[in-house]
Order: C-alpha cells, then structure tokens, then sequence
C-alpha cells in the first residue's frame, strides 16, 4: 500500500514566463541553479512556445525543483503570472524573465531586505545583458501625467550599496507576499502585457504596502525579446494601459488636479507617434482605451475602497516635476 506525500512546499516560488524561449531560458535556468540560497522551487507557465525550450529541462537541470504549466496559446504576461502564482506554494513569489540572468547572490539579497522590510514588495537592479556597463532599470516611475518608465535606464553602472524605497518593480525581476500579490488580483489580465507591473505596484501601494529597491539584488536582462523595442505592439499596450492606470488607481483628489496633464500628455503622443509612422498603433491604443474605461472605471471602485494610503503620502513618492518626462527621454536616448 503506497501513502501519497504532498509535494514539498518552499519559501520561495521563482515564476519564469516562457514564450519561444529557447535562445534564453536555459542560461536563465542555469544562473538559477547556481544561487547561494536553494530553498525554492520553479514554476515555468509557457505562453503557447512553438519552439524547443521546454525539452529534457528536468534531465537538464536535476537539481532543480521545476514545474512545467503549458497553455495552448500567448494568453500575455498578466494572465500567465497569474496561473503561476495559482499554482505557486511559497510564501514568496519572484517574478523572473526568461531573459532575465541573475547573479549567484540575487534571491539570497531580496529574502535579506524582506526581512528587513516587513509589509513590502521588492525589486532588482537590472543590468544589460548585452552592455554591463548600462543598467537597464532599477524599479519603475510614475509620473502624476501618468506616464511611467523604468529608473535610470540605459544610465551608466554606478556604485549603490543602500536600498531605496521606488513607486514599483519592475515585472522582469522582483519579489512578492504571494497573499499580498494573491489579495490584490494580481496583475490586471485586460492589461495582456505592459505597465502591468506598475498597475499592480499602484494597488499594491494603495493598500499599504512600499516598494523596495535592493541594489545589490543584481540580474542581467535582455530586455524586449519577445516584442521588441518600439514595436507597434509595445506602443500599443504601453499607450492604452497607461489611460486605464490612471483612471483606476489614480485616488480622486491627484485624478482631479492632474487630469488636465495627462490628456495634454496623450494628445502629445498621438502627435508624435504620428510622425514616427506608428500613428495606426497610436490611435487604436488610444480609441481602445476610451472603449475599456467603463469597465476600468467599475474596477475603480472597489481600488479606491480599499486605500490605505494617505494621499500626501502617495504623492510624495510619485514623479511631480512636469518636465521630468522629456528630460528623461533625454537622458536615455544620449546616456
């Protein structure tokens, strides 16, 4: 007679996104086979991958706790962190890139600030994988227009040793409270892909919690290698989701008062865009997002219901200069 065991359960749940991996998610795999802190297990939720990434992974990497979530088609990054964290069992849930290459010490400083941070979520240091001496982000913006950007992108490496409290994390490598994560509904799966990570900060923010940048928590990402940079389809989402952020999670009194910057903020992209001849993306972006906005607006509700947050609090976190936008823009494009 055989007793069937549970399967074992472990602090940390590590969430890995595949779609056409295959050139990426095997160095993935195998920094994560070299962290200093093993107490994890892996759950993989592949987008529909018509290509090879997913043979022999366990004969690969035997040491490594994996389980294979396929799907039968690209349901987007939202919907698929979501099944992940479903069947995530840890008390903790790091988000992590196919493309995303962590350094051996990575989770082992994240588990160090949420020690010292009780009531957070955190995010990493990204470096480019293909430049080390660029960064790629360290934890994402909001702006009051509404627009967001990941923090000193494309900014040369410099030394920083401390944490830094940031509006939010950056999907492509953080960590999470599964029941915080769970609690909030996750990523918004309307969203499919973009500014997903930072609606989710936003609510996460709202009911109380900080986002933590651990500098020493270091991955190597990729970046854009799914969809590009710049591509129509980025434009797209990025550009709709945007307006849906703002209008859900945006409490009334900063709505109200910023509400004149963002549609000045809007009508300027739709014009540029335009020149760039990605006015088609643009516009349906934008038309999209007027469509959703009854159903984000029904959303709203319970958001707002459930902030905790002081509004002085919240604005004081925030990006609040009108120029900080094109300035950044400026900053990225030259380095």
């Amino acid at each position: 007679m055989s007793i069937e065991t549970a399967p074992p359960r472990f602090p940390v749940s590590i969430l890995v996104l595949a779609w056409n991996s295959a050139a990426h998610l095997l160095r993935c795999l195998e920094a994560l086979s070299l962290q200093t802190y093993k107490d994890f297990d892996i759950v993989i939720v592949d987008n529909g991958s018509e290509d090879d990434a997913l043979n022999a992974l366990q004969e690969k990497h035997p040491a490594l706790h994996l389980h294979v979530h396929r799907l039968d088609s690209n349901l987007g990054f939202s919907i698929a962190n979501n099944i992940g964290a479903r069947l995530a069992r840890g008390q903790w849930i790091a988000l992590l890139n196919a493309d995303a290459f962590p350094e051996p010490d990575w989770l082992e400083r994240l588990l160090e600030a949420a020690e010292k941070y009780p009531n957070a979520f955190f995010t990493s240091r990204q470096i480019q994988a293909d430049n080390p001496t660029r960064l790629d982000g360290e934890g994402d913006v909001y702006h009051v227009s509404g627009l967001a950007w990941r923090r000193n992108y494309n900014l040369p490496v410099y030394p920083l040793n401390e944490n830094q409290e940031v509006f939010s994390a950056c999907g492509a490598a953080a960590l999470f409270p599964r029941q915080e994560f769970l609690d909030a509904g996750g990523f918004d799966e309307d969203y499919f892909s973009y500014h997903e990570d930072v609606d989710l900060g936003f609510r996460l923010r709202l009911r109380g919690l900080r986002c933590v940048f651990v500098p020493q928590a270091i991955v190597h990402h990729v970046g854009s290698a799914s969809t590009g940079k710049r591509s129509d389809f980025s434009v797209y989402h990025g550009h709709r989701n945007l307006v849906w952020t703002y209008f859900k999670d945006m409490p009334a009194a900063l709505f109200w008062f910023y509400l004149p910057l963002h549609i000045a903020i809007n009508s300027f992209f739709l014009i540029y865009f335009s020149f760039k001849g990605q006015g088609r993306a643009i516009w349906r972006a934008k038309w999209d997002a007027l469509r959703g906005l009854p159903a984000m607006l029904k959303k709203r509700q319970a958001i707002q219901l459930g902030r905790k947050i002081s509004i002085a609090e919240l604005h004081q976190i925030m990006s609040r200069n009108w120029l900080t936008p094109f300035i950044t823009a400026i900053k990225r494009r030259n380095g």
